[in-house]
């Protein structure tokens, strides 16, 4: 049946819902189209741009209507950069948005007809949440700028005045730092020409110690003016730390090798009352306040008793490993970057923790060396990057067979995917899954499931009645061998 709707074409819609990523939901003849920039509730005008055979995808041309839940946005660059795309929707329906649209993903590709989903956890602040912020350089009619790209551009900057999720300070020190560039007369890299030399300015801040570090990304050449730019910095009294880093490619990177012009090599954040030293390229969540409810929430569901042997997946800079450790027998961690595994045994070490040990490596490759090594796991954390477990590093989860599993997902649609297997041929149940607005006036959510191995749908109960090896019948989760993707704490 040939689709209603042609490209070019211009409809009159009513939006119905969100879709994950943060288009409009709108039908026509029942035929589903995807709206941009289309809230919950509007009538709009809209032109097809692509059409498909079981949906189409259309851009907002004229609101006719606007939904209930529309609001004029804070920033008065909203709709010209590419962030904050829900500025325009009152708080409490994009959070009701998240929470649809990680039921609806669990229902839809994880075929758990009804998700166990408990109130979700609203973000703190709904705005200056940020901790880490990337800027970009561009070239504008007073000098050099520093901002954001243009909402679907990828070779077009927009200079800003202020971005209302960063705090003051991030605000104040990209305003300095501008200033710094106009008076040095060095050029700004082009990204289309790929010429200049200006590229990038990244501040990060530990929230709860007051402290700041900051990293100009410039491409090859001696960076002039660095004294000016040290002593620019230097009068905000948060930054202690400041590199230099240089990009020598194309792409668009800001983790490079950097070089420290002045301070201390790190900055430290202090969460749920560990402290943890931030390198220019460590990960962490980036919004403070909810990453300790987010902990929180995986505290709860690990409801550990002091004798469990835990595995944290994916660990990064130990965050989890060491909130869990105080409350377990001993924890593990894995990750393949290993700057992060090295963070992670200096966090350890900052916090007196020594029930801990850290593995360096891929997650589908290791995880059978540190079952040899420390044992079998009452409890496995993971928290994967937003591709979700790797083909490998989840049939070796699998074949773990772990009494139980909190899974720390920041991508609904790849949890859904893992848990789809996970419930199925694994032989677990799910038993909670609870979201955490991370970041507001964004698609993006949190959240954090709960899994229990079923005696009767195990793989050991599985090959019992089936009279085979249970290596045989884990192999069968998936044939992907893909190695894993880097990951996050």
């Amino acid at each position: 049946m040939a689709a209603p709707v042609t490209k070019g074409q211009e409809l009159e819609l009513r939006i119905d819902s969100l879709a994950y990523g943060g288009n409009g939901v709108a039908r026509r003849d029942g035929f589903v189209v995807f709206v941009k920039r289309g809230l919950p509730g509007d009538l709009v005008r809209a032109q097809v741009t692509k059409v498909k055979k079981g949906y189409a995808e259309a851009f907002r041309t004229q609101l006719l209507e606007p939904g209930a839940s529309r609001v004029e946005p804070r920033c008065p660059h909203f709709g010209e950069c590419g962030g904050c795309r829900f500025q325009d929707l009152a708080y409490e329906a994009q959070l009701e948005a998240k929470v649809d649209q990680v039921r609806e993903s669990l229902r839809r590709l994880g075929d758990i007809a009804d998700p166990p989903m408990e109130a979700a956890i609203p973000a703190d602040e709904i705005y200056g949440y940020r901790n880490k912020l990337e800027f970009s350089f561009t070239q504008t009619d007073d000098g050099p700028d520093l901002g954001f790209h243009r909402a679907g551009r990828w070779d077009e900057v927009l200079g800003i005045a202020a971005c209302h999720i960063a705090s003051d300070t991030v605000n104040s020190i990209r305003a300095a730092v501008r200033d710094w560039a106009r008076s040095t007369g060095l050029s700004v890299y082009d990204q289309r020409e790929h010429v200049g030399y200006l590229r990038h300015l990244l501040v990060r801040e530990g929230r709860n110690t007051g402290q700041a570090l900051v990293v100009l990304v410039t491409g090859p050449g001696d960076l002039r003016g660095r004294e000016e730019l040290v002593a620019t910095l230097q009068q905000f009294p948060e930054v202690k730390s400041i590199h230099w880093g240089v990009n020598e490619g194309q792409s668009e990177i800001t983790g490079v090798p950097t070089k420290l012009l002045w301070g201390t090599e790190w900055i430290e954040e202090e969460i749920l009352g560990l402290r943890y030293r931030l390198r220019p390229g460590a990960f962490l969540q980036t919004n403070t306040s909810m990453a300790e409810k987010l902990y929180e929430v995986a505290i709860d569901f690990a409801d550990l008793k002091g004798g469990e042997t835990v595995y944290d997946l994916y660990c990064g800079i130990g965050t989890i490993s060491l909130t869990l450790a105080s409350k377990a027998l001993t924890v593990w961690g894995i990750e393949v970057v290993e700057e992060a595994v090295a963070c992670a045994l200096e966090n350890a070490e900052l916090n007196g923790v020594s029930n801990i040990g850290f593995f360096a490596g891929n997650v589908g490759q290791v995880l059978d060396e540190l079952r040899q090594r420390a044992g079998a796991p009452d409890l496995v954390v993971v928290d994967p990057p937003r591709a979700g477990l790797a083909g490998k590093g989840l049939r070796r989860l699998a074949a773990l067979q772990s009494p139980r599993i909190v899974y720390v997902s920041c991508n609904p649609t790849t949890l859904a995917g893992d848990l789809k297997v996970l419930c199925g041929e694994a032989g677990y149940n799910l038993l909670r899954v609870k979201p955490v607005d991370m970041f507001p006036h964004t698609p993006h959510v949190e959240c954090v499931a709960l899994l229990e191995l079923d005696p009767e749908r195990s793989l050991a109960a599985q090959a019992a009645r089936a009279g085979i090896a249970v290596g045989d019948t884990a192999s069968s989760t998936t044939d992907d061998d893909s190695p894993d993707a880097p990951g996050q704490d």
